[in-house]
């Protein structure tokens, strides 16, 4: 089926770029809800998650700077479309894959409505490097009898209340002075 573009169920981070080949009424007519889904041939969109805008309104910062700076698209998948993204005029659609909810979809895009490009948001990678520090592995405490930890207890909570009560003495003492 051509001009069917498929959504996987729980897609993530994708960012489909779109030209909007019509007058900047029926533009902005798609900001009203549901006339995108229709248009787009869906039921349901989450709207929080589409722009619709005039490239012009880039100004210096352009389609390039805004997706690598503005939507977190790494500078090497912007850089392959680059004179594409810069020869784009009039106004453009950005879905994230976050608009369909995690359902599978099938766009079917009205005639005016062109896909430019999908582009993937950077990821965070989670992956931590291996604790080295003897202090970091599990269990590597110093081991203290109960009988040593409430004796420590007793000293640490004893030094304290010293401290206090000297300090409680200063003020006593500069305040009668």
């Amino acid at each position: 089926m051509e001009g069917v573009i498929h959504i996987p169920a729980g897609e993530r981070g994708v960012i489909r770029l779109f030209a909007l080949d019509m007058r900047s009424e029926q533009a902005a007519f798609l900001k009203e809800p549901g006339a995108l889904a229709q248009v787009l041939g869906i039921k349901v969109l989450d709207m929080d998650q589409v722009e619709i805008f005039p490239v012009t309104d880039l100004e210096d910062i352009g389609l390039t700077g805004y997706l690598t700076e503005g939507c977190g698209v790494p500078r090497a998948q912007v850089e392959e479309d680059r004179e594409m993204l810069q020869a784009l005029e009039g106004h453009v659609l950005l879905i994230r894959s976050r608009a369909f909810d995690g359902a599978e979809t099938r766009l079917t895009p009205a005639e005016q409505i062109t896909l430019m490009g999908t582009y993937g948001e950077r990821q965070t990678d989670w992956n931590a490097p291996p604790a080295t520090a003897e202090s970091a592995k599990p269990h590597s405490a110093p081991k203290l009898s109960p009988r040593q930890a409430r004796a420590q207890a007793r000293r640490i909570g004893a030094a304290l209340f010293a401290v206090v009560m000297l300090l409680a003495a200063l003020l006593v003492w500069v305040l009668a002075g």
